[in-house]
């Protein structure tokens, strides 16, 4: 019989895949677009622009770590602190006099988006029927995707008006925080999960090996993707044209989520982060190339957003009781940034083939663990 899912259920996952295009695609990754803009009007230079996303970095690893320890016990109030934190935040950068207002509403800000994923994990594991859950997961998850997109699309409109662009990000941001919470509104069917134990972060050990080297590999792009394209000389509108495509790519992981979770998710992961180290080589290698450049950019969304969703379906397939908590821990790892380190000596082209082969070696990983890597939940008291 075809499994599908309920009203409810419907309501939650599209609140929550809202609640993660806001955090993610729209507030936190949409900082580096509208960067340029907001450094002309307020006079700081890249050193303070650089400071700004590192401490954003730091607040998004705070976040999840925060996810870590509530996401079990009060899934619904995260959520909506993640809504709330990004929304003022981006509230406050829109309306900010001068840089130290800006930069510390953009820390805080980044904090959303730490904790909308466990919150919106832990939402999901207690609502939805196993059968389905993989797959409502890799939708949610999916979010980042179209928050890209309307980020993109509110920088062609709007830019250089960097400041209604982020108001409209906080007003839609503490929008979708407020129909998470009503979609939320009655607990769900799961019992709440305890804090794991000391083995189950041996058992996380794959998942946790593969997700520290795929977020240094992947913040290439992230970083420095849209740099790359502006070095090699195109057109300043077709940057922004090539983070939608980013974003698009990142989107069509809903439409995809039925064939990629028919998967074991450390086969899902093997597939998706493969893609994405192809799409950073030939980002960083042809970014003058804009066609094959859009391609890459749209297959790195795709890819980085369905393997993130692998790494949700694969921490909860070790130990089901604390997705939400593996699913913390992993996107701590993702918030890795290694390729500044590079690209100041190395150059861009040689940064990106660095990350592309760093990516490459995590998505062979679990080839070499074999089928060990997917282990049956243990005990964790």
């Amino acid at each position: 019989m075809k499994r599908s899912f309920s009203s409810p259920d419907r309501f939650l996952l599209a609140s929550g895949l809202g609640l993660v295009a806001a955090t993610y695609g729209l507030v936190r990754l949409a900082y580096g677009l509208f960067l340029p803009d907001v450094q002309r009007d307020l006079g700081f230079g890249a050193d303070v622009g650089g400071t700004i996303s590192a401490g954003a970095s730091v607040l998004y690893c705070v976040g999840a770590a925060a996810g870590f320890l509530l996401a079990a016990r009060a899934a619904r109030s995260l959520a909506v602190v993640a809504a709330a934190s990004a929304g003022i935040g981006a509230l406050v950068m829109a309306s900010s006099p001068d840089t130290a207002v800006f930069g510390t509403a953009a820390v805080v800000a980044s904090t959303g988006a730490g904790l909308a994923s466990p919150a919106m994990v832990q939402l999901v594991a207690g609502r939805v029927d196993d059968g389905l859950r993989d797959r409502a997961q890799a939708v949610v998850n999916s979010g980042t995707g179209p928050g890209l997109v309307v980020a993109g699309t509110l920088a062609l409109v709007l830019l250089p008006d960097w400041r209604t662009a982020w108001a409209v990000a906080g007003v839609g941001t503490l929008a979708v925080g407020a129909a998470v919470a009503v979609a939320a509104g009655r607990p769900g069917r799961a019992p709440r999960a305890s804090l794991p134990g000391r083995r189950w972060f041996g058992a996380q050990a794959a998942p946790v090996v593969v997700a520290l080297l795929f977020g240094a590999g992947s913040s290439a792009v992230w970083t420095y993707g849209r740099s790359a394209l502006v070095d090699a000389g195109v057109p300043t509108r077709l940057t922004v044209v090539a983070w939608v495509a980013l974003g698009l790519g990142g989107a069509a992981v809903a439409l995809t989520t039925r064939w990629t979770t028919a998967l074991p998710p450390d086969r899902q992961w093997v597939l998706t982060s493969a893609v994405s180290a192809l799409a950073v080589v030939t980002i960083g290698l042809v970014p003058q190339v804009v066609a094959v450049a859009f391609v890459a950019c749209a297959l790195f969304g795709w890819g980085y957003t369905a393997a993130t969703g692998a790494l949700i379906a694969w921490t909860g397939a070790i130990d089901p009781e604390h997705a939400a908590a593996g699913t913390s821990v992993l996107f701590v790892l993702l918030g890795a940034a290694a390729a500044g380190v590079l690209v100041g000596s190395a150059g861009t082209a040689t940064t990106f083939l660095v990350a592309s082969v760093v990516v490459a070696v995590a998505s062979a990983l679990p080839l070499a663990f074999g089928r060990t890597s997917l282990r049956p939940a243990v005990p964790t008291r």
